[in-house]
């Protein structure tokens, strides 16, 4: 299974895509993740890729495209791979079917998980974060025993910038942008798989399933 993950920030992707990549036996190669190695340990990327996440703008296609086509390259990705993150745009996404061109592999599938604005926000804005262990919280979906201390190591619980409610703002704009259109290329390459987004985790997953079964040979 080649597939690709598309939908806004706060839809979920990231923890659908590791359920997904279980189910297939397949790598989960998330850009984000990428990124915040870089930027925990400082390096140039690093520092280059926070500049435009600290304001909830999108990391150019220039510090994203060579990584994700030598990503593409290792061995636990010959057989499949499930991509989140990339591609944020249509420039992004020639370029994969470009690389996985030359290689014969064409995608299986674009999943788009659909949600509305108001429940991305009242997802995102809610979130907290560890600053001792990383660990992520809710106020209204995952309420740690007090408010503002980590219930797995006791640290501070804060609001990270990227999610205030004006840079969710800003980057459901840049989303609707640049991001949105690749929906619309997807869907004219017949690999648009659309479900919503809307439900327990188990019950979205069960649709991602049922959706990628009924689409895919």
């Amino acid at each position: 299974m080649r597939l690709v993950l598309v939908g806004p920030p706060g839809a979920g992707k990231g923890t659908q895509a590791v359920f997904l990549a279980a189910h297939y036996s397949i790598p989960h190669i998330s850009t984000g993740d990428i990124f915040r190695a870089n930027i925990k340990n400082e390096t140039e990327l690093g520092k280059l890729a926070k500049s435009y996440t600290d304001a909830g703008n999108l990391v150019p296609d220039s510090v994203t495209n060579e990584m994700v086509r030598d990503r593409l390259t290792w061995d636990d990705a010959q057989n499949g791979f499930l991509l989140d993150g990339f591609p944020r745009n249509v420039a992004q996404a020639e370029y994969l079917r470009a690389i996985l061109a030359e290689k014969s592999t064409p995608l299986d599938a674009a999943l788009e998980f659909s949600l509305e604005n108001s429940e991305i926000i009242r997802r995102l804005t809610g979130r907290r974060t560890c600053r001792g262990c990383g660990s992520s919280f809710h106020i209204e979906f995952e309420k740690p025993a007090v408010d503002t201390i980590c219930d797995k190591c006791g640290g501070e619980l804060y609001q990270r910038p990227d999610d205030s409610e004006e840079v969710i703002a800003n980057r459901l704009s840049v989303y609707a942008d640049q991001t949105a259109p690749i929906i619309s290329f997807y869907r004219n390459e017949g690999l648009l798989i659309t479900i919503p987004a809307l439900g327990e985790v188990s019950e979205i997953s069960t649709r991602a399933i049922a959706a990628l079964s009924a689409a895919v040979n």
